[in-house]
């Protein structure tokens, strides 16, 4: 006769509600018709509950003899009786037996696998794994299983070579990378990277293990080193430069500017005939030009020579749709760091021309040409430009863009509500920076207008931005430190110092930048500025003074008297990359 379902069940909820005896014998009932570890476990855990542990070894034992088919189980629970009694030598005799009982199949194996691993004993499930690995003859099979058992029992060398193993299967990419992710920043780390290499140089084929490595030295913003990596895959196989151009563009996303410029390069270099040569050769110059850009104060002899080299550039492969980017770059120059505005406004004519059949080029141009003739004091025709963009790419980014650029407008000019207006219908825009930068706009107007009624100071300092944003810094300082003098009791006080080190920064005096951060530190040290002031000052001791000592204690600073600030991961890293752990 059949044991119904519900009878199944009597015995789990006698067993669950600690009812032993009850459970015990309606395990027994059940194990007469069909014999499954869960059932088999339970009944000897069952009889030990109620003090019937020689009951318990004498059924097994009489089992053992019987049940050929179910031996493997009555050897494990035969073991684990000793072990609890501390009969190690008897268990692991025991557990020996189970694995050798079950060699006949892959399939006794996995069940007797999978029995150790939920009796508690991994170690034992792993040599049960092994051990199928050989009968079944597939060195690559339960990596899954043994991977999370290695880890589980501290092999984490093997677990590591177990994940590494199983990426060489395309369809388990992902899981392999969500695995390898569990490493990184722990002491273990070290040795991912150390068993990619050896992984490498035995199976130095084997395409999976040198993008792993790559994606490791990625995820630790290694580029150069992802970049070595990527050039040797590239030249071994032949691959035309395509993964180093993905790793170029990523390096630039990154700021990581002399690694994408030798990326680029590369290409240009290697496949001068290639499809991606004319991108590359443009990419190559924008690289060292965000380069200059970045280090302060801005060489005008290095943009020349930008300009120089994207001139060479479009001469040599000429204007068309992969080259039209250079024309606004060069503009861009002109106008920003040159003080050639016109200049500027004819080249971004002439790119508009060249490429009128692409829209969002066109527009990107005209957003430009705003910028310029904001430069040139010309407000009116910027706020022309900008909303031409913004009806032209409604509801697109650009649009976006084009919305807070006239809200920056109105901002300038001190017409505070209005750009107000639309900086909080683009906190809800779909960009995040976008909708970050209409916040913190709208948080300054916000914070620092309604207090006097003609908002002088907010209008003064909104004239300073414009200043900056056209580059005349030395008048932008003359100003800032005037109205230091006139509203050092203002609630704008902490936002003039910020400014005043941001200016300061650019350039590139960083004793007087670091005077204005220590201020805002000391005086303003809970207001929105403090977690600011106190993490560029660790970059500026890092970055530019090379002080790795004071750079330590800002960062420090940021963790303990900030410890919700949204740089707080950032100085984490910094601060144990300056201390020189192996995790950075």
């Amino acid at each position: 006769m059949a044991w119904t379902q519900s009878e199944a069940t009597l015995a789990e909820e006698y067993y669950k509600a600690g009812e032993f005896e009850k459970a015990a014998n309606e395990y027994a009932k059940l194990l007469k018709t069909e014999v499954t570890w869960p059932r088999l476990s339970k009944y000897v855990i069952s009889l030990q509950k109620v003090d019937k542990d020689e009951d318990a070894l004498k059924y097994l034992r009489k089992q053992q003899r019987s049940d050929e088919q179910n031996r493997f189980y009555y050897d494990l629970l035969i073991g684990q009786l000793a072990a609890q009694k501390g009969d190690t030598i008897q268990s692991a005799a025991q557990y020996n037996a189970a694995i050798q009982s079950s060699k006949s199949s892959t399939a006794r194996l996995e069940k007797i696998a999978k029995a150790f691993s939920e009796s508690g004993e991994a170690r034992w499930a792993i040599k049960s794994l092994e051990t199928a690995r050989e009968v079944g003859k597939e060195p690559a099979a339960y990596s899954e299983d043994l991977m999370t058992l290695y880890r589980s029992t501290g092999q984490t060398e093997k677990a590591i070579d177990e994940i590494l193993t199983t990426g060489k299967q395309a369809d388990k990419k992902e899981m392999v990378l969500a695995s390898l992710q569990g490493f990184i920043n722990t002491k273990e780390e070290p040795l991912v990277e150390k068993a990619l290499y050896s992984k490498i140089q035995l199976e130095p084929n084997e395409l999976a293990y040198n993008e792993l490595l790559i994606w490791y030295f990625v995820q630790k913003q290694k580029f150069s080193r992802a970049l070595l990596q990527e050039k040797a895959t590239d030249k071994r196989l032949k691959l035309n430069g395509g993964k180093v151009y993905d790793l170029g563009m990523l390096a630039l996303n990154n700021k990581e500017y002399k690694t994408a410029a030798e990326a680029f390069e590369y290409i240009t270099t290697n496949y001068p005939q290639g499809q991606l040569y004319p991108f590359a050769r443009r990419l190559v110059i924008n690289a060292r030009e965000e380069q200059v850009k970045n280090t302060y104060p801005v060489d005008k002899t290095e943009i020349r020579k930008l300009i120089s080299d994207y001139q060479r550039m479009l001469q040599e492969i000429g204007t068309n749709a992969k080259t039209l980017e250079a024309l606004r770059s060069t503009a861009n120059l002109y106008g920003n760091y040159l003080d050639s505005k016109d200049t500027a406004l004819t080249v971004l004519d002439l790119a508009i021309d060249l490429g009128k059949t692409d829209k969002n080029f066109v527009d990107r141009c005209k957003l430009d040409k705003g910028d310029i003739y904001l430069l040139k004091g010309e407000p009116w025709e910027s706020t022309l430009l900008y909303s031409q963009v913004e009806k032209s790419q409604k509801e697109e980014l650009l649009g976006y863009e084009a919305k807070l650029k006239n809200a920056k407008l109105h901002y300038y000019k001190g017409d505070f509500a209005v750009s107000k207006d639309i900086l909080d219908v683009l906190k809800l825009a779909t960009s995040r920076e976008i909708a970050n930068d209409a916040e913190q706009l709208s948080l300054l107007i916000v914070d620092n207008t309604g207090m006097d009624s003609t908002e002088a100071a907010m209008r003064e300092y909104a004239a300073v931005d414009l200043l900056l944003f056209q580059n005349k810094t030395d008048e932008a300082v003359d100003k800032l430190n005037q109205m230091w003098t006139k509203y050092a009791d203002h609630s704008l006080a902490d936002e003039v110092l910020w400014l005043r080190a941001n200016t300061y920064m650019k350039q590139g005096k960083e004793s007087e930048a670091l005077e204005d951060l220590k201020k805002i530190i000391t005086t303003y040290p809970n207001d929105i500025l403090g977690d600011d002031a106190l993490f560029t000052q660790g970059k500026i001791y890092e970055e530019r003074l090379k002080d790795k000592q004071a750079a330590m204690e800002a960062y420090q600073k940021v963790l303990t008297q900030y410890p919700g600030s949204i740089y707080g991961a950032e100085a984490r890293k910094r601060f144990r990359a300056l201390r020189g752990d192996t995790i950075n």
